[in-house]
């Protein structure tokens, strides 16, 4: 897959995602391609300023973990990248329009600052959604063994909507995989 077509796919999440990246963000978007796997999957978006030097960022919280980008003119492309796991808290204080968010990984606190007030909410709640989750609920589920099959292919069977034929057929296939 193409990197533009990469890139494509992930201005299509963020509209589905009612996300509208402001023109500060474009360099940090256009970086995604490259950062994000093939199959990741964009939850929500925000973009504000790091505390710490300033700079406007994107904070992506995807399907698999939690990711900072900053690419400045200057100073080049900075990613930092957490699993949801490693995060203890985040939490959002509102102004009138905007929102800051701080966010607790290990022993350091993520300030952003800048932060639509709505998007700030809206981050935050996706974020502790899979913060809660069991670590590897997010993706990889066990394939099921044999014998789970072969029980679900017994059902199928008792069930009337395997043959007699397809069961022995499937089973014998199944059975060789032992």
């Amino acid at each position: 897959m193409s990197e533009k077509s990469r890139l494509d796919e992930i201005r299509e999440e963020l509209k589905k995602l009612d996300i509208s990246p402001t023109i500060f963000a474009r360099k940090e978007i256009h970086e995604l391609p490259d950062i994000l796997s093939a199959d990741e999957k964009i939850v929500y978006l925000v973009e504000g300023r790091n505390k710490t030097n300033n700079h406007h960022i994107i904070l992506v919280a995807t399907d698999r973990r939690l990711i900072f980008v900053d690419k400045e003119f200057m100073y080049g492309l900075k990613v930092e990248d957490f699993s949801y796991s490693k995060i203890s808290s985040i939490q959002y204080e509102t102004a009138v329009l905007l929102a800051s968010i701080d966010i607790q990984v290990t022993d350091d606190i993520v300030e952003i600052d800048g932060v639509g007030r709505y998007h700030a909410e809206l981050f935050c709640e996706k974020v502790r959604d899979f913060m809660s989750r069991p670590e590897g609920s997010t993706q990889n589920t066990p394939e099921p063994s044999v014998l789970d099959l072969l029980e679900q292919l017994g059902r199928l069977k008792e069930s009337g909507v395997l043959s007699e034929e397809e069961f022995l057929d499937q089973k014998k296939k199944l059975m060789n995989k032992l």
